[in-house]
């Protein structure tokens, strides 16, 4: 039986990606844009669109209670295509208030709503320096400065809003994503995945895995996939059919 599905950053590199796999799966889609033209695109797809900027807490109130979900899944970002070098200094800023500010709109909208779960994307290289590879239960760098202080301190943010929610919160700390949408079709960084395999976590992530945390990489050196694997049946080389 499909569930009514709320997915904010739907026209993301991930939602890109995890919308056809949620519709095969029969789930009802309702897509977050703040677009107008990427909204045309949702609805063709078959999602039902939203137009709404999460940092306006009470319009993604009503646009949640209107949608009913009986699960949240959270993939929104504010970065450049391709991860531009140029425009990374302000979208980090940008990316880390979404984390903070926007995550916690989210979960007040969620919970109003009566969702029962979220799942939501985090990063998995926000570790803090120790011995590899990291497991979920390994502290994050929370004394890092500069840009990555600020990223880290988003990451921070994030998971705690979503894991001490009033409902099932599950963070997918996702590795270096490529593929289609993402700027790069070759493996890159130290625990690279594809975004395919990492939306279709999301997939699984919805009635699969207790609460918490999951590493979401190809296998590697930096972290440990181990618990995705076992408890949500997660494998790194899904992909979408072409």
């Amino acid at each position: 039986m499909g569930h009514r599905i709320f997915l904010a950053g739907a026209s993301g590199a991930i939602g890109q990606r995890l919308i056809p796999q949620l519709l095969a799966a029969g789930h009802h889609v309702t897509g977050t844009t703040r677009s107008p033209d990427k909204a045309a695109t949702l609805r063709a797809l078959g999602v039902e669109p939203v137009i709404v900027d999460v940092f306006d807490a009470e319009a993604l109130s009503r646009c949640m209670l209107a949608a009913r979900p009986d699960i949240v899944v959270h993939q929104m970002t504010d970065l450049p295509p391709g991860l531009d070098p140029s425009r990374m200094g302000d979208a980090v800023v940008r990316n880390a208030r979404i984390r903070e500010e926007g995550t916690r709109n989210l979960v007040t909208a969620a919970a109003a709503s009566g969702a029962r779960r979220m799942v939501a994307q985090s990063i998995a290289w926000a570790y803090a320096p120790g011995p590899e590879p990291h497991g979920e239960a390994d502290p994050l760098d929370g004394g890092a400065s500069g840009s990555r202080g600020i990223s880290v301190g988003g990451v921070i943010a994030l998971e705690k809003a979503v894991l001490n929610a009033p409902f099932a919160g599950v963070v997918l700390r996702y590795g270096q994503l490529y593929g289609p949408g993402t700027g790069t079709d070759a493996a890159t960084g130290a625990s690279p995945v594809h975004v395919d395999a990492a939306a279709h976590a999301a997939l699984l992530a919805l009635e699969k895995g207790a609460p918490g945390v999951f590493n979401v990489a190809e296998p590697n050196q930096a972290v440990s996939t181990q618990r995705a694997v076992e408890e949500l049946g997660w494998r790194a080389d899904f992909r979408l059919p072409a």
